[in-house]
């Protein structure tokens, strides 16, 4: 596993290597001091009420940058698509902190530094039928380019402010975290 809840520091090459983004370039070892402004107690909390009410997870993650948010599209970016937040399913036994930086980096090949906090969730039934909840974490990342995309075809940074082409659940997750400052 790239990353455990109680690893607090990360080599960026293995990172890298490991997520299959350097295409042979050679890349300097680096640390980066990982940050959990969200604290340990409060994902525990997240976990145990998911397992209590039977839920499988999936998370997304909040990156902005100059009062943008990130969005993903697995196809050309055209009108009336649906864009989606970096995200990811949360493996058995994996830690939400973990599945935070693993799908980021793995979605865009950013490094998240820090999970600044929790903005809220909702839960819905997938296509099989099973209950799913998913948790949103607002993320700093050690910078916002270059993005190297995995599984998606296009990327685009949009203003918080406007009407994003996301579904109605995003888009209320998004207001929250736009409407409600940091450390509230």
């Amino acid at each position: 596993m790239l990353l455990d809840a109680g690893q607090m520091t990360v080599t960026l090459t293995q990172a890298c290597v490991e997520a299959g983004l350097t295409d042979g370039v050679a890349v300097q070892d680096f640390n980066v001091v990982l940050r959990q402004s969200i604290g340990e107690s409060a994902l525990a909390e997240l976990q145990a009420r998911a397992d209590e009410d039977d839920v499988a997870l999936r998370l997304g993650v909040i990156i902005e940058r100059r009062g943008e948010v990130l969005l993903l599209d697995r196809a050309e970016v055209a009108p009336g698509r649906l864009l989606m937040l970096p995200g990811t399913t949360v493996k058995s036994k994996e830690s939400l902190a973990a599945a935070v930086y693993r799908a980021v980096l793995e979605e865009t090949g950013l490094i998240v530094t820090d999970i600044s906090r929790f903005i809220g969730s909702f839960d819905y039934l997938s296509n099989a039928g099973t209950p799913v909840r998913r948790l949103h974490f607002a993320v700093d990342v050690a910078a916002d380019q270059p993005i190297r995309l995995s599984n998606y075809a296009h990327y685009v940074w949009l203003p918080l402010t406007g009407e994003l082409p996301v579904t109605s659940s995003i888009r209320e997750i998004l207001t929250t975290y736009r409407d409600t400052p940091a450390g509230v």
